[in-house]
């Protein structure tokens, strides 16, 4: 913030700073430590641990480039129904430029969770939830899914939870997605976290989510 050398002394030979004082400021909490950057560190920080009932561990963690095969397991494995309220179509698996955008992310300007558990010694993906940060840089649009096996096990309410608050420390303060109407289950999690429903304008078959942070 402020640097003073004094006296500084100079002559033919050159110059002597015989004494220097410097100020120096710090970073809000809420800082982007590497905004700076034109590549984003992985936040290895944000790694947490979820422990089960039966003492097992559900590890939470950001999303990385090598996840892709573990991501593409995952969603091969969903049902059809939770596959079309996810991504609001048919599909089988992810294609090779879905698989590279979903697992090759910006950290600055977006976040993907993952959920992940010890099978045999291989890590398993049972779910993920996700935002990305919208042109205005105050708000951002998120989108979850978990498998089959694991609804109504509290861990889609954990994962939005922790999704919401790296939002929030990211300075967003807004957070918003589109749900189908028929997603009863997505629906009443909404609900459960805050956000506000409303029918789509557009579409009668949407319910928009809003929630400020």
């Amino acid at each position: 913030l402020e640097m003073d050398i004094n006296p500084l002394i100079v002559d033919e030979k050159g110059a002597y700073a015989v004494d220097a004082r410097m100020r120096v400021g710090y970073q809000s909490a809420t800082a982007r430590r590497y905004s700076h950057m034109a590549i984003h560190p992985y936040p290895g920080d944000l790694r947490t641990e979820w422990q089960q009932p039966d003492g097992s561990n559900v590890i939470i963690r950001p999303i990385r480039p090598e996840d892709a095969t573990i991501e593409q397991a995952f969603i091969r494995k969903l049902s059809s129904q939770s596959k079309y309220f996810r991504f609001m179509q048919a599909l089988h698996e992810l294609t090779p430029a879905m698989l590279v955008r979903f697992t090759q992310i910006d950290y600055d300007l977006e976040m993907a969770l993952i959920a992940v558990i010890d099978r045999n010694g291989e890590e398993t993906e049972i779910g993920v939830a996700r935002y990305t940060t919208n042109p205005d840089n105050t708000s951002c649009e998120f989108a979850i899914v978990i498998s089959d096996e694991w609804h109504h096990k509290g861990l889609g309410m954990h994962l939005m939870n922790q999704l919401m608050a790296i939002a929030r420390a990211r300075d967003l303060d807004f957070m918003e997605g589109e749900v189908l109407s028929n997603n009863k289950p997505m629906l009443a999690l909404a609900e459960k976290l805050g956000f506000r429903i409303e029918a789509d304008a557009s579409d009668p078959n949407l319910q928009h989510l809003s929630k400020r942070l």
